[in-house]
């Protein structure tokens, strides 16, 4: 057992829509984002997502609405949900999510990460 440091963390990080895992418990894994501009839309079918913004704010984009999430704030995504997230300026974001999820969901684009970095 040790405690991390999510902003130390957040510190290693020097790309956007590359997810990183810094912990896992329970068939879950917590990580870490960074994002600027849009990300692809996709959804997920059979896991949920919690996105919470440790820094900045960003849309969550739906096909019928968009909610705007700042910092101390945080959304789930429930399983096939067509979403999308949008962030002017740059955004970081803990999800916590089933080991199982794949970042793009049901597409595959360059955005697509199969293999995610521990740090």
């Amino acid at each position: 057992m040790h405690k991390i440091n999510i902003i130390e963390k957040f510190n290693k990080i020097h790309t956007h829509w590359d997810p990183k895992i810094i912990a896992e418990l329970n068939d879950q894994q917590v990580k870490l984002l960074k994002f600027k501009g849009e990300f692809d839309w996709h959804k997920h079918d059979s896991e949920d997502e919690l996105f919470l913004v440790i820094k900045g704010k960003f849309e969550m984009q739906f096909r019928d609405k968009t909610i705007i999430l700042k910092e101390n704030e945080f959304i789930i995504v429930r399983r096939g949900i067509e979403h999308c997230p949008r962030a002017d300026k740059e955004v970081h974001v803990l999800l916590f999510e089933p080991t199982s999820t794949l970042n793009t969901g049901n597409v595959t684009t360059g955005k697509t990460k199969t293999e995610l970095e521990k740090i």
